[in-house]
Order: C-alpha cells, then structure tokens, then sequence
C-alpha cells in the first residue's frame, strides 16, 4: 500500500521546488540590472484659506422631512403607523423625516395621503416653511423692482 506511517501527514507542493543555489546564467540576453525610475518629490501642499463660512440655504428634502415629521407629532402617531398607511418602510420614512433621503413625488404623496393631507398640502407647508426660514436669514433679499408671486412652483 503506502510506505508512509499512518499518522504522518503528507505534503503535495503546488511548484516543484528550486533547486538551491545560483540560478543558471541565460545565454541568449545579456544580463541587464532592474533600472529603478527615482520618485518624483512633491512639494508640500499649502493650506488654503477655508472660505468664509456663508449662511447656508435650507435643503427642500430637510423643509419636507420637517413638515413630515411635525404633521406626524401633531396627530400622535408613530413612524409605523404612518409607514404603514403609506405603504413604504420604517427606515425609509425615517430617513425623511430626518432629510437624509431625496423622495419621488409618488412617496412623497403616498406620505401626504397618510398624514391625511393632499401632496400640494404638504408641498405648501414646505414653501411656508421655506419662506419663514428666508425671512428670517439676514443676508440677500429680494429686490423690490421684481414683482412677488405667492404660488407654488416645483422645478425637477
């Protein structure tokens, strides 16, 4: 059978093993040593000046999530319940409620629908919000020569 004591693992290399010693000189090229390109230096980088910081336009996803979650608080229902009716997930409507995620039209109605408000209802509030937010910001206003429009107008 075998001459290998029954206890003894036995070894299979993947390569056969080189032969020690030198390696054998190759006679059809020269021998040439590896040329070794130098590393470029690179100065160090110099600190840019952060800019001033400036005051920072509201996000419409954080306005949303806003409107979302304060709707959902003044009825006294929880993230379920509203995901539930809306047929979307926990972690979504979560996520916002809390800004973190840009919604389609059809989940942002879905949301509407379950806080018992219509899309444009909730889109108003947003804008209301917005303008509150705005109005309250020093900074940049609106010249008086542009006439102002109160209706809503929804860019994609």
């Amino acid at each position: 059978m075998s001459n290998q004591a029954p206890n003894e693992a036995r070894v299979i290399p993947l390569r056969p093993a080189a032969a020690p010693g030198p390696a054998p000189a190759r006679t059809d090229a020269p021998a040439r040593a590896p040329q070794l390109r130098p590393r470029p230096v690179l100065a160090p980088r110099q600190a840019q000046p952060a800019p001033a910081p400036a005051s920072k336009e509201p996000l419409w996803r954080d306005l949303v999530g806003d409107v979302l979650r304060r709707e959902r608080l003044a009825q006294e229902r929880t993230l379920k319940d509203v995901a539930d009716a809306a047929r979307i997930s926990m972690p979504y409507l979560s996520e916002l409620e809390r800004g973190r995620k840009e919604a389609s039209s059809e989940v942002l109605a879905a949301a509407a629908r379950a806080l018992g408000l219509g899309l444009t209802d909730l889109l108003s509030l947003a804008q209301d919000e917005l303008t509150r937010l705005s109005q309250v910001r020093p900074g940049r206003s609106r010249t008086t020569s542009t006439p102002r429009y109160d209706g809503m107008c929804l860019a994609a």
